[in-house]
């Protein structure tokens, strides 16, 4: 693998010790620089004055797990890219992590080159949002009386209330608006927001459409802005009258 170029520390959250070092030596010997945490609270309070570009968050901590701290995380509206790693791997857990605002998630035992491929992966796609965003110079969306800033991720919908996005709903809105009017399949969102299916159907995209109309049409059983394209994908319609 070529050395990447990060720009802040990814930070492990790990409470056995073994796993933790080998993962902290495998990212440094990738070129990353990291830092390490052994339990929730340790990572809140290193998040509290530190900014990285990538948590590797552990699931089942002692005291705060790690589904708390992303929660935490997000509620404070620090966006940075959550990897869940955990010993449950079911669907159903997958989903909580999702939830809670997690970017990717990873079962144990794992391979390390998986890992290092899921960090590049996550890195690279925050590249593309970040310089999709730049490169476009529409950093703000407005449609239909709605205002999303992709910035803050931060946006306030028709009836004035405030919104905070997650990155996922971000990114999905930003491939939607860039392709505005033309259909999307789910399995493009998935390749370009997750790089990969690491769930266990495109029911996922579907999930996160519906949390979008929730937060911006007017009539979320009727959308106009978000529109589905059955059996293919989705449409978005920014120009649909209020």
């Amino acid at each position: 693998m070529n050395t990447p170029t990060v720009t802040a520390p990814v930070l492990v959250v790990e409470d056995d010790p073994h796993l933790a070092a080998g993962v902290l030596e495998n990212l440094r010997a990738e070129g990353y620089e990291v830092s390490a945490a052994s339990d929730g609270e340790q990572a809140l309070a290193w998040l509290s004055g530190n900014a990285c570009a990538l948590i590797l968050l552990d699931v089942m901590l002692p005291g705060i797990d790690g589904l708390a701290v992303c929660r935490a995380l997000r509620a404070q509206g620090n966006n940075t890219p959550v990897l869940f790693l955990t010993a449950r791997g079911d669907p159903a857990d997958r989903v909580r992590g999702l939830q809670a605002g997690g970017d990717d998630y990873l079962a144990k035992p794992f391979h390390l080159q998986e890992l290092l491929l899921r960090v590049r992966a996550i890195l690279r796609r925050w590249e593309w949002y970040r310089g999709a965003a730049a490169a476009s110079g529409a950093q703000v969306l407005l449609f239909g009386g709605n205002e999303v800033d992709f910035r803050s991720f931060r946006g306030r919908s028709w009836n004035g209330e405030a919104q905070e996005l997650t990155e996922k709903e971000a990114m999905i809105l930003k491939v939607l608006a860039g392709h505005a009017g033309e259909i999307v399949s789910r399995e493009d969102l998935l390749e370009r927001v997750w790089g990969y299916d690491v769930f266990p159907s495109t029911r996922t995209v579907d999930n996160f459409i519906l949390r979008l109309r929730k937060r911006f049409e007017r009539d979320p059983a009727n959308p106009q802005h978000f529109q589905t394209v059955w059996g293919v994908g989705y449409r978005f319609n920014g120009d649909a009258a209020p």
